[in-house]
């Protein structure tokens, strides 16, 4: 199975292609959507690589190929600017997942 990258900017996909994964760079919602189409039409895509700006954009997009599919596997990745989310974001989704304070 192959990874593929769909991201909002040129830096990301340089390094990705650095470690041998293809990709492609969009900004649009119509663009988004035309790259995720050809990406599940592929079927030796296991893993899609998403910058973490289209999970926060476009969440319905993306959580539909989520819930209802089983490949690829999404896998949403900071981009250059760091990630969006707060220092301490694993301890309080297992907070949550579990109901217990850690």
């Amino acid at each position: 199975m192959k990874m593929f990258l769909i991201s909002d900017n040129v830096d990301t996909q340089t390094g990705m292609r650095l470690a041998g994964v293809d990709g492609v760079v969009v900004h649009e919602r119509a663009e988004l959507k035309a790259a995720l189409e050809g990406v599940l039409k592929d079927k030796e895509i296991g893993i899609l690589l998403l910058t973490e700006k289209f999970g926060r954009e476009f969440p319905e997009i993306v959580d539909d190929i989520k819930l209802n599919r089983k490949l690829p596997l999404i896998v949403e990745i900071p981009d250059r600017h760091g990630t969006g989310r707060k220092p301490d974001f694993i301890t309080a989704y297992v907070n949550e997942a579990i109901g217990l304070k850690l």
